[in-house]
Formats: C-alpha cells, sequence, structure tokens
C-alpha cells in the first residue's frame, strides 16, 4: 500500500515538473514607463497594458510612473524599463543629440507606435490675431528647459521670430492661464490633447484666440523638424472659438527597448491597433490610434517587430 502510495506521489510531481517546464510558453512582464499618476501618459498606459494583457497570451506590464518622456529615455537606454511612453520630439532629440539633449546621443530604444497628439496650441488675447502679431508681446512659452520651450522656440522661428522678440515668461500651463486672466501676459504656448483642462477653464471666463499655423509656415516648420504633424483644432473645442484652426502637434509614442523580441513587438503593435475600440472604451486617447497617422509621425528607427506590422498594412 505504502510502495503504491509512494508510486501514485511519485507520478504527480513528474507530471507537475512537465507540465510546468513545457506547459505553454514563459510568463514575460514588461515594464511599462509612464508620467505622473495624475497625467495622461499614467492613465492612458494603465488602459493599455490591461488591453494587451488580455490579448496576448502570456505578457502582463508592470505599469510605473515616472518624471515622462525624458526621463523614460534614458529608463529604456538603461534597461530600467521596456516600453515606455514619451512625446515623438523629444526621443528625436534623444536620437539625434539635439535640444534636450544636445551633444548626448540616447541608444538602446526604437519606436513602435504613435499614439495621440499632443497639440501646440497658442493662446492669445482676443485682440491678437496671427503669430507675426506676438512680436513685443508678454508670451509664455513653458517651463525652462521643457519640451514646450523647443516648441515655441521652432514655431516662432518659423515665422522668424525669436525670444528676443518678445517678451519671455516662462510658466507652467496652469501658472500661464492663471497669468492670463490677471493680464500679466498677452499669450502663451500650450503642448497637450485638446482640449486641455488650463484652457478649457480660462474660455469660460476670459476671451481668447488660437492662433494659426497656416500651411506654408507648418511646411517650413516640418522640413526642418519632422516630427511635427498638422492638426486641426476642432471648432466649439473652447467657448468662444467656433471655426477650426489649423495648428501643428507632437505625438504621444511608445519606444520599446531595441533588444526587444520582433515577434513581441509585432504581437503588441497589431494588438494596440487592432483593438482601438476597447481602448478607446477605457481612455478617451484611445480614439486616435490610427497606424497611418503612427507611421506619419515617427522619425526616427522603428523596431524590426513594428515595422513587420505596418508592412502588413502596406503603409511603409
Amino acid at each position: 500500500m505504502k510502495k503504491r502510495l509512494w508510486f501514485i506521489m511519485s507520478m504527480l510531481l513528474i507530471i507537475t515538473l512537465i507540465l510546468s517546464g513545457c506547459g505553454g510558453k514563459k510568463k514575460t512582464t514588461l515594464k511599462m514607463a509612464t508620467g505622473g499618476t495624475t497625467g495622461t501618459y499614467y492613465a492612458y498606459s494603465g488602459t493599455i497594458s490591461q488591453v494587451l494583457s488580455k490579448k496576448i497570451d502570456n505578457l502582463s506590464f508592470d505599469v510605473q510612473s515616472t518624471g515622462a518622456s525624458k526621463a523614460n529615455i534614458y529608463l529604456i537606454s538603461d534597461k530600467e524599463a521596456d516600453i515606455a511612453l514619451v512625446q515623438n520630439d523629444v526621443m528625436y532629440y534623444a536620437y539625434n543629440g539635439t535640444d534636450l539633449f544636445a551633444g548626448e546621443k540616447v541608444s538602446g530604444f526604437s519606436a513602435m507606435a504613435g499614439l495621440y497628439a499632443e497639440v501646440c496650441q497658442i493662446v492669445a488675447k482676443s485682440g491678437i490675431n496671427s503669430i507675426e502679431e506676438l512680436r513685443g508681446k508678454r508670451v509664455s512659452v513653458g517651463d525652462i528647459g521643457s519640451g514646450v520651450e523647443f516648441n515655441a522656440r521652432q514655431i516662432l522661428e518659423a515665422y522668424g521670430i525669436t525670444f528676443d522678440d518678445i517678451v519671455v515668461n516662462n510658466l507652467s500651463f496652469g501658472d500661464s492661464a492663471t497669468a492670463f486672466k490677471d493680464d500679466k501676459i498677452d499669450a502663451f504656448f500650450c503642448v497637450a490633447g485638446a482640449p486641455t483642462t488650463a484652457v478649457v477653464e480660462l474660455a469660460t471666463s476670459n476671451p481668447i484666440n488660437l492662433l494659426k499655423v497656416d500651411d506654408e509656415h507648418a511646411a517650413k516648420l516640418m522640413e526642418k523638424y519632422p516630427f511635427y504633424t498638422k492638426f486641426d483644432i476642432p471648432g466649439g473645442t473652447y467657448k468662444g472659438v467656433d471655426a477650426s484652426v489649423q495648428t501643428v502637434a507632437v505625438v504621444a509614442t511608445y519606444i520599446v527597448a531595441q533588444d526587444l523580441s520582433e515577434d513581441l513587438v509585432y504581437d503588441m503593435t497589431k494588438a494596440l491597433f487592432e483593438n482601438a475600440g476597447e481602448i478607446a472604451i477605457g481612455h478617451p486617447k484611445g480614439a486616435e490610434l490610427d497606424p497611418a497617422y503612427s507611421v506619419a509621425s515617427i522619425s526616427i528607427p522603428m523596431h524590426p517587430g513594428a515595422k513587420k506590422y505596418y508592412k502588413e498594412l502596406g503603409l511603409l
């Protein structure tokens, strides 16, 4: 009896070992770098992680709050994250060693997917009707050294305007809106998804204009800085701005570690775009997922897995 029990126990142990060793692929957990816990990057990536984990066998994500774009570039490069959300202009600077990464090319990452537009919104007093009219005005261009400051410099440059031609204020979006209300500035740059809460709240109590980036200057800008895309802010996005306004945008983008497998990145890219509807239920920015827009917004090398998916769609 004891021998029989011992035999049964031994067989069960052998079967368990076989199943655990050979029964399907090993579970993969990717570290996903996002942004602050109150920001869009963190919430959006939470939705993405849930949907992709459900659609791809044996894949899960460890979603981490971080300092966003610039910090995330370093986390990928230092192998402390596997996938990260960044602005496409910041990844361009890092790859080429310019602007925010002046003199320091960062390696070890490649692009997977452009997700949604982070719109360059130029909010001005109701008496200012064009970018050219910003000369001599008090303009907030974002925090010192921020991506917004570089966007402001580049857009003004396309119009032949430098920071020497305006009265520069370095304020966050919220502080810019407050200064605008208090008549301490005449205009400010805001780079974020539209509508942006700070601008919505401002427009409810103060008349504003959104300044247009016309075709000629957009083309000039995009030729020099290929990470920009044209973008129309629909009429009615903000109170008192009834007509659509053309501007430019940078794009929130997933980058991945260069050494991730081609099959895994292909599966993630495919699942991302093929489940856009489900992602949009979890986060409204999911509605902007579009593989053609993604390809148009990427100006650094793509990961081979992502490239394989876009080629299947005839986009490359």
